[in-house]
């Protein structure tokens, strides 16, 4: 699985190939979690909140072109 990102012990990564919805893979530590492209949201596992709020901030820089 390539990664996208890598910032403050967070690693974005995304499946060429993977499932619907469209979403990115998010490690940090021994969390981890699928959040959807479109919506910010965690849709499985889990992260701790500043982890995710934080991963969410920095989606725009790791992810060009998907969000205005």
């Amino acid at each position: 699985m390539p990664t996208i990102c890598v910032f403050y012990g967070i690693t974005i990564r995304m499946y060429y190939d993977d499932h619907n919805p469209p979403h990115f893979h998010i490690y940090y530590g021994d969390f981890a979690a699928k959040v959807a492209i479109d919506t910010d949201k965690v849709i499985a596992g889990q992260l701790p909140a500043a982890g995710v709020v934080y991963a969410q901030s920095r989606q725009s820089n790791c992810l060009p072109g998907l969000h205005s």
